[in-house]
């Protein structure tokens, strides 16, 4: 045991210009102060006491000179001109070596701050300190520090030494053997004057005498507990864990596909039979079967062997002459339009009550699938231009962390947060590791399809050219990229999670969120779905917005009445493109006043006139009923306000998403298409385990929004193997999650359709 002194001294002198000089002298080291002693806070406010307490730098006995009697000079001195009176009690402390897995239990005030020393056991390797009060205030630091005289104890310099953090009703600090030459610590604590730092009301600037507190009684009890943290072997199994369980959604993926291969040959004889005795006539290799006018939609509907001026229209069935090149003149003319010259009988067609996908895949097949592989490539420079300085920037954070030992700068989970190399809590970036897998994997899948698809083309397949939905990769690709991204920048963000790079962890899954609603809605519009620049374009004002939301969105009024207006005019706007199909333009001959013009006869056609019943009943109801959704998102934000912008933004996106999936798997049933079993099953995998993942994303472990002390105190242990906590579930569940949507929403949903002419596919 080491032995240790604590110095006690009283003094009833109010005089701040004659305070009475304590000054301690011992072997290794000098230790003074003054009372009365001073501390400052804000607006140059100052809180005197009287009565201080401090604890003296221990010496421990070396086995050469083994144990001895300490010996300690106290001077005491004033340069007042009269008579000070003040009182002088040394003790030595019974407990000041702290034990393992037993709690103490002291009190400790912003004059009479308290320290313990700690000794590693010979087979623990590193520890976590667990501190909890009943009291939220006052607020209070607690500091490892070096076995290094002095001591830093008080307010204005335990930051100088060591790792700190602030504390309410909780905090934990991670310490590690190699740290401490010495394997032994100090562990300090120390109560601050004022409560600003942890989230306490600030003090109010005043002037004159009011500004001097005298003897403000700021006790807290405290009591402190270190237990013995993980073991290497626990970070081994945490690692295989990680791997192994989405390793395992690749030999999934392998069984099924093999099994695919297998009964490839029955399906193809199976499909080209059924092919073969259509009602339109005779498949041959070279000339692909014609678009037939479907029954019940001649409204409309042209005559593609003698349209105007004899010209042929160019649909996906003729292609590009044979020979010719697929990087041409006309397809970089694609960005723009590829049919200019029947724009007109392109928006006759549009207008036909009932629309089946032969109609809005008119467009050269080779010109629009370049168009969106524009998305692929895009999205890959957004990654590599938004990582690289993400990286360095999140490195730069945890050098600062290491360096300075402020445990404050970043917002942990301290009760769960295990370190490896520089890293604090590498346990929250490794569980990110399923998104880049799984995006991984998701791209092979995509790859494996376009594979097959350009076979079946390069072989002149009629289902490639006539039947199922168009097969265009660009926007799967992209997918795949944005969810390996959501990885990596989760997981740059979980290195210092804080309010300077929140965004890291949220821009890709806007990103998600609105590449699925892009790839459900080109499913059956592949013509007349927006451009890439134009998506990517959108995003990044969502995200300067969900930026501006963070800054300027928790009590500024007008950010809302703003963003809720930005809202409302852009789900309307949405809606009307949607509602007529892209047909609803404000450019060209009727801009200026007379886009209103147009717009006032639109709404007296369709509103007005036909009142009683829209002419596009389907597409009314959804865009009726998003719309409700999302003017309730506007609603709900102006009046309360919420303090989380970024889940509020992202909330939105999902909603949107679910209620255009749910419509669309709806209409899919009521148009008696059918469910095969593996969208069937990535159906149900979907929905259970996004319940799993949304219980453990709303069970909050931390908070940027608060102080970096009321953030501890939602802190929460390890719930599985001992090394993930809650969020790690939510990343792992997350993970998995999105792979199935990927599956379920986007590459299989349509699989039944492939021996299903266009002309017989509805559009909804």
């Amino acid at each position: 045991q080491v032995d240790a002194v604590r110095v006690y001294v009283n003094s009833s002198s109010e005089n701040l210009q004659f305070p009475v000089l304590f000054v301690v002298r011992q072997q290794k080291g000098v230790l003074s102060w003054q009372v009365p002693l001073i501390f400052r806070g804000l607006y140059q406010r100052t809180y005197n006491y009287q009565e201080v307490s401090r604890t003296l730098c221990p010496s421990e006995p070396t086995p050469e000179t083994g144990p001895s009697d300490q010996i300690i000079f106290v001077d005491v001195s004033s340069m007042a001109p009269f008579n000070i009176a003040y009182e002088l009690l040394v003790t030595r402390l019974e407990n000041f070596q702290l034990e393992t897995n037993k709690a103490f239990n002291f009190t400790a005030s912003p004059s009479q701050p308290q320290y313990f020393l700690y000794k590693f056991p010979q087979d623990v390797d590193s520890v976590i300190i667990k501190v909890v009060s009943d009291a939220v205030y006052p607020c209070s630091v607690v500091s490892v520090q070096d076995i290094v005289c002095p001591v830093y104890d008080l307010d204005h310099n335990v930051e100088f030494n060591g790792v700190y953090q602030s504390m309410t009703k909780q905090a934990a600090i991670t310490v590690q053997r190699k740290d401490f030459p010495g394997e032994q610590f100090f562990i300090v604590f120390v109560i601050k004057p004022e409560d600003y730092a942890c989230g306490g009301s600030v003090p109010s600037s005043t002037h004159g005498n009011v500004n001097r507190t005298w003897n403000l009684q700021r006790t807290k009890n405290l009591q402190v507990t270190i237990v013995p943290s993980i073991k290497k072997s626990v970070y081994v199994q945490a690692m295989l864990f990680s791997f192994l369980s989405f390793l395992s959604f690749y030999l999934g993926s392998v069984v099924v596909a093999f099994v695919h291969y297998i009964s490839a040959d029955m399906k193809l004889t199976v499909l080209f039979g059924s092919v073969s005795f259509t009602g339109s006539g005779i498949v041959t290799s070279s000339h692909p079967i014609a678009a037939s006018t479907p029954e019940g939609s001649s409204y409309g509907a042209i005559d593609e062997s003698s349209s105007s001026g004899g010209r042929q229209l160019s649909s996906p069935e003729r292609g590009l002459p044979a020979g010719s090149d697929t990087d041409s003149s006309v397809e970089e003319e694609s960005d723009f339009d590829t049919m200019p010259e029947i724009e007109s009988d392109k928006n006759v067609i549009r207008t036909k009550v009932f629309l089946y996908l032969s109609d809005l895949s008119r467009k050269d097949r080779r010109i629009v699938s370049k168009k969106y592989k524009i998305y692929f490539w895009n999205i890959i420079t957004i990654a590599v231009f938004y990582a690289l300085p993400v990286i360095q920037l999140v490195i730069t954070y945890q050098t600062v962390v290491n360096v300075t030992g402020n445990q404050d700068i970043c917002y942990y989970n301290f009760l769960c947060a295990h370190p490896f190399g520089v890293l604090s809590a590498f346990n929250n970036i490794l569980s990110n590791v399923g998104h880049m897998l799984l995006g991984l994997l998701f791209l092979l899948i995509v790859l494996r399809r376009d594979i097959l698809h350009r076979r079946a083309m390069e072989m002149k397949d009629v289902y490639t050219l006539d039947y199922g939905i168009p097969k265009h990769f660009g926007l799967f690709y992209a997918m795949g990229i944005a969810l390996m991204m959501e990885g990596v920048l989760s997981a740059c963000y979980h290195v210092c999670p804080n309010y300077s790079n929140f965004q890291f962890d949220t821009s890709f899954m806007y990103m998600i969120a609105g590449l699925c609603m892009l790839k459900l809605y080109q499913t059956r519009h592949p013509d007349i779905n927006a451009s890439a620049y134009s998506a990517y374009a959108s995003f990044a004002v969502v995200i300067s917005l969900a930026v501006l939301g963070v800054v300027f969105g928790k009590n500024d009024v007008w950010f809302w009445v703003i963003f809720s207006m930005i809202h409302i005019l852009a789900s309307l706007a949405l809606s009307t493109q949607i509602y007529y199909v892209g047909r609803f333009k404000i450019d060209g001959p009727d801009s200026d006043l007379g886009i209103f013009r147009r717009a006032s006869m639109v709404l007296y056609t369709d509103c007005i006139k036909q009142c009683s019943r829209p002419m596009y009943m389907d597409r009314m109801v959804l865009l009726i009923v998003g719309n409700l959704v999302n003017w309730s998102f506007a609603v709900f934000g102006l009046v309360y306000r919420p303090r989380d912008f970024a889940s509020y933004m992202l909330g939105i996106f999902i909603c949107n998403l679910l209620l255009y999936l749910a419509f669309y798997i709806i209409m899919k049933l009521r148009s008696s298409e059918k469910l095969l079993p593996i969208p069937l099953f990535c159906i149900v995998a979907t929905a259970v385990v996004w319940a799993a993942a949304l219980y453990f994303f709303f069970q909050t472990l931390s908070s940027w929004e608060e102080t970096p002390a009321e953030s501890r105190e939602k802190n929460r242990p390890c719930i599985l193997l001992g090394f993930f906590d809650d969020h790690d579930v939510w990343h792992f569940l997350s993970a998995a999650a999105l792979f199935f949507s990927f599956l379920l929403v986007l590459l299989t949903l349509d699989d039944d359709l492939d021996a299903v002419r266009r002309d017989k596919i509805p559009v909804f």
